[in-house]
């Protein structure tokens, strides 16, 4: 298994489901082995307490190789050359790994290679590694490499990296065993640009949630006047820009319905606090909306279900993908407010699972419109939960299931 997000990194969903791979699939007859960069490779880790927590009960082999970030070990002055981050900032990577890989295949002779996106140097590193092998390999794309739906803003939008991409994305159609994505929506982008892979050849393995860390009598405080609602984990300008709530907060602040006594909107490692700083100060709401640093994983899903309503962000450029929070807010059973596109795969998932308090993202009239029905529902006791059934079918333990069936079908060996 090769992961660029792997502990201790900190953050990041892709942490969450190579690891949660990696801790069930024993318990499916696959004995992982995970071929990760070393800790110098990333800019946050987490402390030595996230860390242990993050592995425990896992039976991993980790093998870890140097790996360095261009912009932070081969920068000069804050420059360095573009080649150097090519595909991405780690392809220093590949050098160290693809030695250790081939070590790892010869030492334990593994029954198949598995590498995922979106560090695209571990799909070099897995390409090599099944050049040399002759092994079958999944490659789990999650989401789309490139999307050139939009001929003005085709993603990536620099073309050496597009080109890049471009060139990875067939050497996986021609040389994996299977393609893993997380949603409809990225399997069916995929099936188009590689109409020349057999259907059967995608599999989707959609992100999910561990059924751990989750505490069995969460502290909350029933029937606060300040209601709380959080968002916890990255906001991205673009994909998910929060500008029309912002206006629509502040269209309530001036209307009388919302003040700082009775509601606040915690935003929870943004990764953008600057940028959000400057929106709050812009729109006049920095008494409504406060922003937190990073947490521990366990000590942020304690607060998820201690707040009162939990907050969804996803624009309509991102209709083909589902956050990876979201399923983790359907294990705590809180009330969801998702503000995103209706026709987005985000909001398919949640209407799946019994959830319809979600509203246009791109309007900041049907955010103030949908925000107001939510917390009208939330407050009363009345907002639509996911079912203990529906929630089940989201465990990571279920995910893990379909990967192991797909590593006994490309592999060709009978399960246990």
């Amino acid at each position: 298994m090769i992961a660029y997000h792997y502990p201790p990194l900190a953050g990041g969903s892709g942490i969450l489901r190579t690891l949660g791979f990696a801790r069930h699939l024993p318990a499916c007859g696959w004995q992982p082995l995970v071929l990760s960069p070393s800790p110098s490779a990333y800019a946050q880790r987490e402390d030595q307490a996230g860390a242990a927590e993050a592995q425990a009960g896992m039976a991993a082999t980790v093998r870890r190789t140097l790996a360095l970030d261009a912009a932070r070990h081969l920068s000069l002055a804050g420059r360095y050359p573009r080649c150097l981050a090519l595909p991405d900032r780690w392809s220093s990577w590949w050098l160290s790994a693809v030695p250790a890989g081939l070590r790892l295949i010869r030492q334990y002779r593994p029954d198949a290679i598995w590498s995922t996106y979106p560090i695209a140097t571990a799909h070099l590193i897995a390409l090599t590694l099944q050049r040399l092998s002759g092994l079958p390999w999944i490659a789990d794309q999650r989401d789309p490499m490139l999307d050139d739906s939009d001929p003005l803003a085709p993603y990536p939008a620099e073309p050496r990296l597009h080109r890049m991409h471009a060139w990875i994305e067939q050497r996986i159609a021609a040389r994996s065993a299977a393609i893993v994505c997380t949603t409809p929506g990225a399997m069916a982008m995929h099936r188009q640009r590689l109409a020349q892979v057999p259907r059967q050849r995608f599999c989707l393995i959609e992100n999910g949630h561990d059924d751990d860390g989750y505490p069995h009598h969460p502290e909350r405080t029933g029937h606060r006047s300040r209601f709380l609602l959080l968002h916890s984990g990255v906001i991205y300008p673009s994909e998910r820009d929060p500008q029309p709530l912002f206006e629509a907060l502040a269209r309530l602040r001036r209307d009388g319905v919302l003040h700082a006594r009775n509601f606040q909107l915690l935003l929870r490692a943004t990764g953008h606090d600057r940028y959000l700083a400057g929106l709050l100060v812009k729109y006049g709401i920095a008494d409504l909306v406060t922003l937190a640093p990073l947490l521990p994983h366990g000590a942020a899903l304690q607060e998820m279900q201690a707040a009162d309503g939990l907050l969804l962000l996803q624009a309509a450029n991102c209709n083909g993908q589902i956050p990876a929070k979201l399923y983790e807010y359907l294990r705590c059973r809180r009330p969801i407010l998702a503000l995103t596109d209706l026709a987005g795969d985000s909001a398919a998932k949640l209407r799946h699972c019994g959830i319809d308090t979600i509203g246009q993202l791109a309007s900041s009239a049907d955010c103030a419109r949908a925000l107001l029905r939510f917390l009208e529902l939330a407050r009363q006791g009345r907002a639509p939960l996911a079912s203990h059934a529906a929630i089940a079918l989201q465990s990571r333990q279920e995910r893990c299931n379909t990967l192991a069936e797909l590593l006994d079908q490309v592999s060709h060996r009978s399960p246990p």
